[in-house]
């Protein structure tokens, strides 16, 4: 079975699996594929390498972050669904809502949501900008992730404001980490945040991550963030 790319990948990582997630994997690969024939989600799409550079790098975080049950995790920023999908085929029982400013990619990953029989898991359709100024989602999740997504400096601006305090944010980046988190010290501390840990990996292959881990202390200034585009045109 071609999950043996998979098997293989998480056993090298040491990640614990059961073969239904594998499975379901499987599936999301095959709908991913399909569907990017008409709509830009991905610029990978061999089989090995959605393995290892998506799936396995999405999943890569279960080694550094404990989720639990009752848990409100936001994907910010999603697109094709990662990290989210690959995250809640792992943990079925952690609440999960994505976000995204492309209404057609949401409408996929809501087909994806029903193939799978995923539960406890929704789409959100905005930009953060305006989003994190309502109520409903204004320092509402335990855990905001974001996946190739900015800058961090501008990508704090748009995540923290989700952050319940005492929450964290954990962004995704590859080997220019420690690059981008020297230029965002200012806008995280702004914000309410304070970097915990930068957790650098390699994934299967030699292509090199880092995880960075930020604890949202205190809240956050109710002007942040500024309005649509701010943050990307002037970061703070």
């Amino acid at each position: 079975m071609k999950n043996h790319t998979l098997e293989k990948l998480l056993s090298d990582i040491g990640i614990e699996y059961k073969a239904e997630f594998l499975e379901k994997l499987e599936r999301f690969y095959f709908l991913l594929t399909e569907k990017n024939r008409f709509l830009n989600l991905t610029a990978i799409t061999e089989y090995d390498e959605v393995m290892r550079k998506h799936f396995a790098d999405c999943l890569f975080v279960l080694k550094y972050q404990k989720f639990y049950a009752g848990q409100r995790v936001l994907d910010l920023g999603t697109g094709g669904g990662f990290p989210g999908i690959p995250l809640k085929i792992f943990l079925p029982d952690t609440e999960f809502v994505l976000m995204d400013s492309v209404r057609k990619k949401l409408k996929f990953l809501e087909e994806v949501f029903s193939d799978l029989e995923l539960k406890n898991i929704s789409v959100v359709h905005g930009r953060a900008e305006d989003l994190a100024h309502s109520e409903e989602y204004r320092e509402q999740f335990d855990l905001v992730l974001s996946r190739a997504v900015s800058n961090l400096s501008s990508l704090s601006e748009l995540t923290l404001p989700f952050v319940k305090t005492g929450g964290r944010f954990i962004s995704y980046k590859g080997d220019n980490g420690k690059v981008e988190l020297s230029l965002a010290d200012n806008a995280i501390s702004l914000l309410g945040g304070r970097v915990d840990i930068l957790n650098e990996y390699v994934l299967p292959g030699g292509d090199r991550r880092c995880l960075i881990f930020i604890n949202k202390e205190k809240k956050c200034p109710m002007k942040y963030p500024r309005k649509a585009g701010t943050p990307a045109r002037e970061p703070l």
